[in-house]
């Protein structure tokens, strides 16, 4: 039996800050010792989204708190960990800083190696920590900033097959409920909303169905959205209870399609490259939540006799655990960084595919 790893991952992309412990040893699952996450909806509440200054200096009080209570929980030292592990990016800048320069000093008070981490690549590898999944497998990258199919051949070799064209499914769901007065974030808003409603009332667009190619768009499904809540009878001012309900189980049930249908799409254009079957098609992020998106999903996979991967909730949404795994990942493979590790806004798994959603002065975008 070999010896067991243990890292502290740190995760500040957007408004979660999240400290976790995780530890591991060759031929067994990790071991999940502590996950600390602190969100920020009280904060941003009143402005109907994340504002990224008030986000990244929430993270500059809280990170230094949830690491104590992460090492707390687990019952161990910063001294007794291996490696601090980092998200370096993508995100919001802000946050990205506090969190990356908060590890270097951790790293340096402690004379521990420093792993900066791709929040892409700690959703895409969750399910290896979860559920011990070899390689390659489909990732389903699911979430409020980013939609793509990852053909993930090794902890660090991705393969991007498709993605969002535009927006990412996870904005559509903030923005329909932030049109519909419902709380932030969205997609958990709009779930709950929906329950006993009728998804077939409003006649919602699956973008690009029946198109060769695993790319989406969800941007025509906020146009969509826009459109029918404004064509919503009202009493008061305000759209009637069943109305609402309905309106977002249609839009839900059109996010579903859309991503169920890709995802078959995505199967085909894996074996075709790759030259054989995934392992199992592994879904994370924040919209992998969703209880109906996950339901679709699972069905799909039975129906081609494929394992379907999915974490338990809170370890699809932002988390320290997943980051502290890639760690763990990177730790084996050799790849540390110096206190030269840059945050960046904008890093794409897959550099050498061409952008999807396009390019600027901070990178391409996915």
């Amino acid at each position: 039996m070999g010896q067991a790893l243990t890292v502290l991952g740190i995760e500040s992309s957007c408004d979660d800050t999240a400290v976790a412990v995780v530890s591991h040893i060759p031929g067994h699952l990790a071991r999940i010792h502590s996950s600390v996450v602190v969100g920020q909806g009280s904060l941003h509440s009143a402005y109907g989204g994340v504002v990224p200054e008030i986000a990244a200096r929430a993270h500059a009080e809280l990170l230094d708190h949830c690491t104590e209570r992460a090492l707390s929980e687990t019952e161990c030292l910063l001294r007794d960990v291996d490696a601090v592990a980092v998200t370096a990016g993508p995100g919001l800048i802000g946050g990205l800083l506090a969190g990356v320069s908060f590890a270097k000093g951790l790293c340096a008070a402690a004379g521990k190696p420093l792993l900066g981490i791709n929040h892409l690549a700690g959703h895409a590898l969750t399910a290896r920590m979860t559920d011990g999944i070899g390689f390659p497998y489909l990732a389903l990258l699911a979430s409020g900033g980013h939609c793509q199919f990852q053909a993930v051949l090794g902890a660090d070799e991705f393969l991007r097959l498709g993605g969002t064209l535009d927006d990412a499914p996870g904005e559509a769901f903030d923005k329909s409920a932030r049109l519909l007065g419902l709380p932030q974030p969205g997609g958990p808003s709009i779930e709950a909303t929906a329950v006993g409603g009728d998804p077939d009332r409003f006649d919602f667009p699956r973008p690009l169905s029946g198109r060769k190619g695993c790319n989406m768009s969800f941007s025509g499904l906020k146009t969509a959205m826009l459109l029918a809540s404004e064509g919503l009878p009202r009493r008061n001012g305000r759209p009637q209870k069943r109305d609402i309900a309905d309106i977002c189980a249609g839009f839900q049930a059109a996010i579903r399609d859309v991503i169920v249908e890709k995802s078959a799409r995505a199967l085909e254009e894996f074996e075709s490259r790759i030259g054989r079957k995934p392992e199992a098609l592994a879904a994370a992020g924040g919209v992998i939540a969703n209880g109906p998106i996950r339901k679709g999903l699972a069905a799909l996979c039975d129906e081609l006799q494929i394992t379907f991967l999915a974490p338990e909730p809170r370890y699809c949404t932002d988390n320290g655990a997943m980051i502290a795994w890639a760690g763990i990942e990177r730790f084996h493979l050799g790849l540390f960084d110096g206190f030269e590790l840059p945050a960046r806004p904008r890093w794409p798994l897959d550099q050498a595919s061409p952008p999807l959603s396009g390019h600027g002065k901070r990178g391409a975008k996915s």
